[in-house]
């Protein structure tokens, strides 16, 4: 009985997908989620990753220095770009941002907290939306740019948020050096 069900299950959702094959063909890629050969469309706006993770330093260049040299980080002037592939489409390549920021530097305000962290988003349109409804403190309005959209909240703690709907494929073309 168990397994005619899930049979039926495949069956409905076969003939689902079939049906919104053209739409689906319109639906944004990042978007879509592959599960036992299923395309499902998941369009719910919330965190799907670390986008950075952000910390004072009171010497960032030393800082970037120390962990080039003993840990094997491949530093820029912002810090290190790590690489690594999203678990939906292997054949896409994500990015988390590491970086040193001096000590007391204003873009962690209105934070006291020594560090920020940046989250990857999907439909930070719809997720700024939910957030306002929710009675989260929205800092700024949402920032487009080519490798994507951001904008910054505070958390129950107080701490400051980056939220980041990336275009990876931006940042990819660039192509610059990254810790893997």
């Amino acid at each position: 009985m168990k397994n005619l069900k899930i049979i039926i299950i495949a069956i409905i959702l076969f003939a689902a997908c079939k049906s919104t094959n053209n739409i689906n063909d319109k639906i944004d890629e990042s978007s879509k989620k592959v599960t036992d050969n299923i395309v499902v469309n998941d369009t719910t706006p919330k965190v799907t990753g670390i986008g950075g993770i952000f910390f004072f330093s009171d010497n960032p260049k030393k800082t970037k220095e120390w962990y080039a040299k003993n840990l094997g980080l491949e530093t820029n002037e912002w810090g290190s770009t790590f690489e690594s592939r999203n678990a939906n489409h292997p054949g896409e390549i994500n990015y988390l941002q590491w970086s040193p920021f001096k000590t007391g530097n204003k873009y962690f305000a209105p934070s006291k907290k020594d560090f920020m962290i940046n989250y990857r988003v999907q439909h930070i349109d719809a997720l700024v939306k939910n957030l306002k409804a929710n009675g989260v403190i929205v800092l700024d309005t949402i920032e487009s740019y080519d490798y994507g959209k951001f904008v910054h909240i505070m958390d129950a703690d107080s701490n400051k948020i980056e939220l980041w709907e990336p275009v990876d494929s931006v940042l990819t073309k660039i192509g610059s050096k990254t810790t893997k």
